[in-house]
C-alpha cells in the first residue's frame, strides 16, 4: 500500500514537472529588463527568452516577436534552446514509463518485477531531465548576474532574472524528486520480490522410507 502511494506521489511530482518544463521552455520571461541608475523608463519593460523577445507597455498591452535567426541568441541561449528541448522529450518519456509501470495500471501482464524495471528507468530519467533543466536555468542566471555587476556592461543591456528562471529551479526539484521517489519504489519492490519465497513442498526421507520399509519386512520373516 505504502509503495503504491509512493508511486502515485512520484507520478504527481513528474507531472508537474513535465507542465514546468513545457512551460520554461516556452515563457519569454527569461531575462527582463533591469530599472536600475538612469534607466527610468519604466512604463516600457522588455522580455527575451528561448523563441521570442517582448515588449510591455505600461501593463495594458505586450507585443513579442519570433527571432528571424538562431544566431541572434546569444551562446547561453541557444543552448538553453537545445537542453530544453531534451528535457521537454525526457520528462516526457518519463511519465509514460511511469504511468506503464504503476501498479494500478494492467500493462505489463501484471508482471511485478518487470514494472519494477520501468519504474527504476523512469525515476532515472526523471532525474536526468531534472538536470537537464537545472544546467540551462543555472547558466543563463549565472550571466545575468555577472553581467549585472560588470560595470564596463552599458546599464541599459543589463537585465534581470524573469519568472521562468524561479519555474525552471521549482521545476528541476520536482523532476529529480519524482525521479528518487520511482527509484525507491522500485528498490522496495525488488526487496518484497526477493523474500516473498513460494512455499515449499514437503520432502520425502528415501532412507527413512527404506528404512521402514526393511523393518516391516523383518517383521513378518520372523513370523514365518
Amino acid at each position: 500500500m505504502a509503495s503504491g502511494i509512493s508511486q502515485i506521489i512520484g507520478m504527481v511530482l513528474g507531472g508537474i514537472g513535465l507542465v514546468g518544463t513545457c512551460a520554461v521552455t516556452g515563457m519569454p520571461q527569461w531575462r527582463v529588463t533591469a530599472f536600475i541608475d538612469n534607466n527610468i523608463v519604466v512604463f516600457e519593460a522588455f522580455w527575451e527568452g528561448l523563441w521570442m523577445n517582448c515588449v510591455r507597455q505600461a501593463n495594458i498591452r505586450m507585443q513579442c516577436k519570433v527571432y528571424d535567426s538562431l544566431l541572434a541568441l546569444t551562446q547561453d541561449l541557444q543552448a538553453s534552446r537545445a537542453l530544453m528541448c531534451v528535457a521537454v522529450t525526457l520528462s516526457f518519456i518519463a511519465f509514460m514509463v511511469a504511468f506503464i509501470g504503476l501498479k494500478c495500471t494492467r500493462c505489463s501482464e501484471d508482471n511485478e518485477q518487470a514494472k519494477g524495471f520501468m519504474l527504476l528507468s523512469s525515476g532515472i530519467i526523471f532525474i536526468m531531465s531534472g538536470i537537464t533543466v537545472l544546467i540551462p536555468v543555472s547558466w543563463t542566471a549565472h550571466n545575468i548576474i555577472r553581467n549585472f555587476y560588470n560595470p564596463v556592461v552599458n546599464v541599459a543591456q543589463k537585465r534581470e532574472l524573469g519568472d521562468a528562471l524561479y519555474i525552471g529551479w521549482a521545476t528541476s526539484l520536482c523532476l529529480v524528486a519524482a525521479g528518487i521517489i520511482l527509484c525507491c519504489s522500485f528498490h522496495r519492490n525488488d526487496t518484497t520480490y526477493k523474500y516473498s519465497l513460494p512455499p515449499q513442498a514437503p520432502s520425502y526421507n528415501l532412507h527413512q522410507g527404506l528404512g521402514r520399509k526393511s523393518s516391516s519386512l523383518y517383521s513378518k520373516s520372523q513370523y514365518v
